[in-house]
């Protein structure tokens, strides 16, 4: 849950013009095996369920407090992590050393993770899957995790934590592949009407997208996203800043007919979002869009409807 590529920071990605509110061990290296899983159950079962989310929720607040010494104390003592480069820290005092030293070189760091799946193995054993989004300064970066949660003397602890980087394909590189987004496009949603702008700037570096919301009250809304590829990531990324004063950052990724997009950030409230989102490309006139896995301060949303996208003016 610690990232070390940093790339850049944001909230929620709007590439509809509607609100998105939205391992493996290393070769060789053996992982600890915990019990055959069996379904949560009513009652006691989803007291612990409880207990765990509340555990993770005490690693962002000790993370965010920059006190290594309460990270490595939500570990067991023979506790180990596993970053996104195959390194391992055994133990806690080895954990704790690694905190301290990323605290020091990267001052106010802020973490958020969203639990994508969390079972119980057995009455003292858990298995949690999730992402962690990291926000240091002007960088920020996104892993995925998996941590094995075990029950000692009545608290729960991390016993294995691996964290691996959302990958990007080479084929991102070439901003080519999003060129047919630049444009006019509308869509109308629930009585909102959308339009928004697409075109290539800085020498067909990144493409720029403002847009505008009219809203059935006949209030209106708007923004602006950056769209490029990011070599320090090695990734197709876009940066979004709404009229709220919000902001978000999403990693794109090449999906068989269009993209997805991780994405995290917050509102002009400071509520913190995360949110999955799905671009479709369904011919040169058309896209569908839709926002899944969202959360808004922690708390799960439901994924929005799917929407098809439609272009009024062609590129130029």
């Amino acid at each position: 849950m610690k990232v070390s590529r940093l790339l850049g920071l944001g909230t929620v990605l709007l590439l509809a013009g509607l609100p998105a509110m939205a391992q493996t061990a290393p070769e060789g290296q053996k992982t600890k095996s915990p019990p055959t899983a069996k379904p949560a159950t009513k009652g006691s079962d989803a007291d612990e369920l409880a207990a765990i989310r509340k555990s993770s929720q005490e690693f962002v607040k000790a993370f965010n407090d920059g006190d290594a010494h309460a990270v490595a104390g939500l570990w067991t003592e023979d506790g180990d992590y596993t970053d996104e480069t195959g390194r391992v820290l055994s133990g806690r005092e080895a954990i704790e050393k690694e905190y301290a030293a990323l605290f020091t070189t990267k001052k106010g760091a802020r973490i958020q993770i969203v639990i994508d799946s969390l079972r119980l193995l057995s009455p003292g054993a858990a298995i949690e899957d999730g992402r962690a989004m990291l926000e240091s300064g002007r960088a920020g970066g996104m892993t995925k995790y998996v941590a094995v949660h075990v029950k000692v003397g009545g608290k729960w602890l991390m016993s294995t934590v691996r964290d691996s980087l959302i990958e990007a394909s080479p084929s991102q590189r070439d901003m080519e592949d999003l060129e047919w987004l630049v444009g006019t496009w509308t869509t109308e949603d629930y009585g909102s009407h959308t339009e928004s702008v697409c075109r290539w700037v800085l020498d067909k570096s990144f493409i720029e997208r403002t847009y505008t919301v009219k809203h059935p009250d006949e209030t209106t809304s708007s923004g602006i996203q950056i769209i490029g590829f990011n070599p320090q990531g090695g990734h197709v990324q876009s940066w979004n800043f709404s009229s709220d004063g919000g902001f978000a950052i999403g990693i794109w990724s090449r999906q068989e007919k269009g993209w997805s997009a991780e994405v995290s950030g917050a509102t002009g409230n400071g509520t913190g979002t995360t949110a999955m989102n799905l671009l479709t490309r369904i011919d040169d006139n058309a896209y569908s869009w839709q926002s899944v896995s969202r959360t808004a301060g922690g708390v799960s949303m439901p994924d929005t409807d799917e929407v098809v996208v439609k272009r009024t003016k062609a590129s130029r």
